[in-house]
């Protein structure tokens, strides 16, 4: 039983809740939110001091996210690949934040705080942006103090529920901090089956990128899919020659890219997640010939295979030029949102 002494908790409470949103905001499994709760019920017990614990907080928060936003910067895309291979989870975080981004701008870097997983993709995801640092630290600032004053205010609200709850896990010989740990640890090793399970089924699904190359030399070569987004084709404007587009998250697409022929389909997606969802849409439609590419359009262009440019540059120009212009009057939104008017205005 591991047992936080009263006594205590004036010293080393700031302390560890500033941990606890650092290693939080850094990636490792474990909440913030029980611990700012209960934080929140020490300050309404006089034991802790609201103006102390939220500055620590986001401190933690805002160191957290700006090493992932520096990474981000550093890294660029080989950076957002590796986080989305890692889980599907993760890969669905990831394209959810980069169409809001596309959507709302930087502001998002704020409402994040408060939906599950967007705050740990936001991050490394700006950095891969032309977002200026000063925005994105003035937002993520903004964000993470309305996230932990809103967490320890509800903890200070319900006090007397809290102080029940810790009565009555003691008397079964816990304390809370096991209860979190505990839970920590369940979450881990469930996560952890999950991609053992994940990665398993994947094996038997994917080519590598020699496997195809041999099968588009043969006389019946197959029909290859690209299913990247919008957003990855502004970056590349290559394909494998003779790929057809496809817009993986359109059911409509994809049903109609099942071919007449029983011929084998390859997908180029962006990420594990995209290719499990198509290849699950199209079985469960009868099509059980579908493979995915192992590694995606990097891996085969890594191998010097065959490239070909994007048919429609016309349309690849005009996409890049309205999201450019989009980023353009976010930016200049956000800047008059945070920065003091000049004199001449």
């Amino acid at each position: 039983m591991i047992e936080f002494p009263q006594s205590e908790i004036s010293t080393w409470g700031g302390g560890v809740v500033f941990l606890n949103v650092l290693l939080t905001r850094l990636g490792v499994p474990i909440p913030a939110v029980p611990v700012l709760l209960f934080a929140g019920s020490a300050i309404a017990s006089g034991a802790l001091s609201f103006w102390y614990v939220l500055p620590l907080a986001v401190l933690g928060a805002l160191i957290g996210d700006g090493i992932w936003f520096a990474a981000g910067r550093l890294y660029g895309h080989r950076l957002i690949s590796g986080l989305s291979r890692l889980s599907m989870s993760v890969a669905q975080h990831v394209r959810t934040t980069r169409s809001l981004f596309e959507r709302f701008g930087a502001p998002i870097v704020s409402v994040s705080k408060f939906i599950p997983g967007l705050a740990i993709a936001t991050p490394p995801l700006m950095g891969t942006t032309r977002v200026d640092p000063r925005i994105f630290i003035a937002w993520d600032v903004l964000g993470a103090a309305a996230w932990a004053t809103f967490w320890l205010l509800g903890g200070a609200l319900f006090e007397k529920q809290l102080g029940m709850f810790v009565l009555a896990v003691r008397a079964h010989g816990m304390t809370v901090i096991d209860l979190v740990l505990a839970g920590s640890l369940l979450y881990f090793v469930f996560r952890c089956i999950q991609r053992w399970r994940f990665r398993r089924w994947l094996k038997q699904v994917q080519i590598t990128q020699e496997q195809l190359e041999a099968m588009l030399r043969t006389e019946s070569p197959p029909i290859i899919l690209d299913a990247r987004p919008e957003s990855a084709l502004l970056d590349e404007t290559y394909r494998i020659p003779g790929a057809q587009r496809l817009d993986a998250t359109s059911p409509t697409d994809i049903e109609a890219a099942l071919p007449a022929a029983h011929r084998v389909v390859y997908c180029v997606c962006q990420d594990d997640a995209t290719a499990m969802r198509i290849t699950q849409h199209m079985r469960h439609r009868g099509f059980t010939r579908i493979r995915a590419l192992r590694g995606g359009l990097d891996a085969w262009a890594r191998r010097g295979y065959a490239l070909e440019p994007q048919p429609n540059r016309a349309h690849a120009a005009t996409l890049a030029a309205r999201v450019k212009s989009l980023r353009t009057e976010t930016e200049a939104v956000t800047l008059r949102g945070v920065a003091p008017r000049s004199a001449k205005a």
